[in-house]
């Protein structure tokens, strides 16, 4: 069978070229005049077409509210419901009937779906209900100018502004107070019933404004309750927290704890009494006790507190107890249960005397150490003694509840362990990122502050070029005098001066081993420390090389402990080795960007800064200068006296420069003998001085060499930017002109772009 041909597109039918469309366009009718009305009136898009008319109900609809508020307020402020009721009254009230209800239910709907009311909505809502009230006390006064339901209206305006947002509160007044003013306009404005319209517009407002005071009050005293009660909650968790040795109480003046170590203390406490809650319900039901609590010894062993209770009578006292007496001391005092039965005389846990008829004590015993940490207390009303049996099982509730204790203990040790050894990688993982000195003193410094108390913290390295000085190249803290600190940035000190900085670096061994008091002791050089009751210095060293220290302080005695001793010096020997790979970095990047034999910016970096400083001065609209210069006759220095003497000469007239430079300039070595200056935001005055300056300090300058004494002399030129050149190789090119002109008129003088003409020639 033969394959079935493939469909073909339909052919459409040629349309024929632009123009050809056009003519055939032109020549078709235009359509009538009354379709064409009938389109721009009731089209689709006409002014009275379909979309046109959902807007307009749309807006009617939204309008509705508004409409009724001015309808039915008008018919108030005309008295039109004091006379009996007719139609009109009649379907006004119903209006406004009909629109409440459609705005409490379209507000019930929104409320069920979580949408808040807005503005808008509450003032239409609040307006209907301000009209209305003032209809229906109309209605009731017959006539009257006073109404029996006048104190509607300052009933449901106190009612609004509790429930409404301030500002239509304020709005709402505002309707009535104008409503009153209506109403005393209505009945043709006389004197003598303005006090009447003023007490009514002063009793709408004083309503509403106690009111909304009397609520904010409440609302104030209800957030004050709840926040005092939540504090009074959070010092119950510390104290319970302090109580189990979950934390430790911190000095006064320690740092806050950690919002992590709070929300783990506040976690073991929640579980803790959860455990107790259970292991005290059991003993209820078990032991079928009057009274079953828990009491807990205080940390100097002198008080019983009750923790937890299960009791039905209410006297059950909540003030700390003796740990000396009664049977409670017992407990405590024997370590073992205590049983009694008959007239129990010598119980004080009952505020008002009440005497159990049988008693069973239990001792919370902690198996490590065989500290007794609290009592567990049975009663009972009626005369039937505890048994053995009894006492085994409050033992072993005892033992639980010291179980539940132990166990969130060891899990908060736990927690806090694994936080801390996260902590210790997370900054050796910060120091190894960094890459600048800089960057490593602050990383030091700030490792050092999250780990322990720091009040005074330094870093003193020993200097590369002569390791018996050492100097301070970070202070952080102790400001002012307080401590002594002021004056030790860049502080420096031999390293045989017998000062603890020196002599950790020399021992290699963290010091002091003992307290001392860092006031009297020499701690930089001469410089000793005030205000501080710890100090500690941590030896920074690479391999078997010490090369500096990390000196920390605290106000507080006791703040190194010797954990925290043994993380920080494993810290101190990665910052060393970051300073060693810091310090590396900095020398490779000064051997890229420096001239190796004098010491100043190369020419490649030269040309970089040349580039930034003149997009800077372009930018701005500043001026910015380039100076030129050539040691004379240098060609015969190095033919006379040597290249050695030659290279002598090139650093002298090097240092030179970079000394009568200002900090903002760029000296650099241009080429040979050829050195340039960029002088940010100098004009040609400025750098002819300058120029003048440095010409006259290498003139003084004296090189001793075998041959004798040797004086050289120097040749600047001057030009400055955009004055003599809008471009980086314009400038160049003038100022390399000065230069010449320089050298060919005499040497030893300064020349500008300024006061000569050069001929202009290709930049060297």
């Amino acid at each position: 069978m033969s394959e079935p041909l493939p469909a073909l597109p339909p052919v459409r039918a040629p349309v024929g070229a632009t123009p050809t469309v056009r003519r055939r366009l032109a020549l078709q009718r235009s359509r009538p005049l009354l379709i064409r009305a009938y389109a721009l009136l009731l089209g689709e898009a006409g002014l009275a077409g379909p979309i046109a008319r959902r807007r307009a109900a749309r807006f009617v609809l939204r309008s509705l509210p508004a409409l009724v508020t001015v309808a039915v307020g008008a018919l108030v402020a005309l008295r039109g419901f004091e006379s009996a009721a007719g139609w009109a009254q009649v379907g006004a009230m119903a209006v406004l009937a009909v629109a409440l209800g459609a705005l409490v239910w379209r507000r019930v709907a929104r409320a069920a779906a979580g949408e808040q009311a807005g503005y808008r909505e509450q003032l239409e809502l609040g307006s209907l209900f301000v009209v209305a009230a003032y209809a229906v006390a109309q209605s009731a006064s017959f006539g009257h100018a006073e109404s029996a339901f006048q104190p509607v209206v300052y009933l449901v305006m106190a009612f609004l502004v509790a429930f409404l947002a301030p500002g239509v509160g304020a709005g709402l007044v505002a309707l009535a107070v104008t409503l009153e003013a209506l109403l005393w306009a209505g009945r043709g404005a006389r004197v003598v019933d303005l006090p009447e319209a003023v007490v009514h517009a002063g009793f709408v407002t004083v309503f509403a404004v106690l009111y909304y005071a009397v609520l904010a009050g409440q609302v104030a005293a209800s957030r004050r309750d709840e926040r005092l009660a939540i504090e009074r909650r959070m010092k119950e968790i510390d104290h319970l927290a302090r109580a189990f040795r979950l934390s430790v109480a911190a000095p006064d003046d320690a740092q806050d704890p950690a919002e992590r170590e709070r929300r783990w203390s506040e976690g073991a406490v929640i579980e803790i009494e959860a455990a107790v809650g259970g292991a005290l319900e059991v003993a209820v039901a078990a032991l079928r006790c009057h009274t079953c609590a828990l009491f807990w010894l205080s940390e100097d062993e002198r008080t019983l507190t009750l923790l937890d209770c299960r009791s039905p009578s209410e006297a059950v006292g909540r003030e700390p107890l003796p740990a000396g007496e009664g049977p409670l001391g017992g407990a405590v005092r024997r370590r073992s249960p205590v049983r009694l039965h008959g007239d129990v005389k010598a119980v004080s846990y009952y505020a008002d005397g009440t005497r159990p008829k049988a008693l069973l004590a239990a001792p919370l015993v902690d198996p490590r150490g065989g500290h007794v940490r609290g009592v567990v207390l049975v009663d009972r009303m009626e005369p039937t003694p505890f048994t053995e049996a009894e006492e085994k099982l409050l033992v072993t509730l005892a033992a639980e509840i010291l179980r539940a204790v132990g166990a969130e203990r060891l899990m908060k040790d736990v927690r806090q362990t694994r936080a801390e050894v996260d902590r210790f990688y997370r900054s050796i993982e910060r120091l190894n990122r960094t890459r600048k000195l800089s960057e490593v003193y602050d990383a030091l410094v700030g490792v050092a502050s999250e780990m322990v108390t720091v009040d005074f913290a330094a870093v003193a390295l020993r200097d590369e070029v002569d390791p018996s000085r050492v100097r301070v190249v970070r202070v952080a803290g102790g400001e002012g005098d307080r401590t002594g600190a002021a004056g030790l940035d860049d502080l420096e000190f031999a390293m045989g001066d017998g000062c603890l900085v020196s002599s950790a670096i020399k021992i290699d061994d963290v010091l002091p081993v003992n307290a001392l008091d860092p006031a009297k002791t020499r701690v930089f050089g001469a410089v000793c420390l005030r205000g501080l009751a710890s100090l500690k210095i941590f030896p920074l060293k690479v391999g078997e090389r010490s090369i500096g220290a990390l000196v920390l302080g605290a106000k507080r005695a006791g703040a190194y402990g010797r954990d925290a001793v043994q993380q920080l010096l494993v810290i101190s020997m990665h910052a060393a080795q970051s300073i060693d790979r810091a310090r590396l970095f900095d020398q490779t990047e000064r051997l890229a960007t420096t001239d190796g034999l004098t010491g100043l910016t190369n020419h490649r970096t030269f040309q970089e800064r040349l580039d930034a400083h003149l997009g800077q001065a372009q930018r701005y609209g500043k001026r910015t200068s380039l100076l030129l210069c050539d040691i004379d006759h240098f060609k015969s220095v190095n033919d006379t006296y040597g290249h050695p003497v030659g290279d002598q000469v090139l650093r002298g007239v090097a240092r030179t420069l970079a000394r009568a430079a200002r900090g903002t300039d760029v000296v650099a070595r241009y080429g040979g003998e050829e050195f340039a200056i960029v002088m940010p935001e100098t004009d040609t005055g400025g750098a002819m001085v300058i120029a003048e300056r440095i010409r006259e300090k290498v003139g003084q300058l004296v090189f001793e060499t075998e041959q004798g004494p040797l004086k050289v002399t120097l040749s600047l030129g001057v030009a400055t930017f955009p004055d003599d050149g809008a471009q980086k190789p314009a400038l160049i090119e003038r100022a390399d002109a000065c230069l010449y002109h320089a050298k060919r008129h005499g040497r030893n003088q300064s020349v500008s772009a300024a006061s000569l003409r050069a001929p202009r020639r290709a930049a060297v």
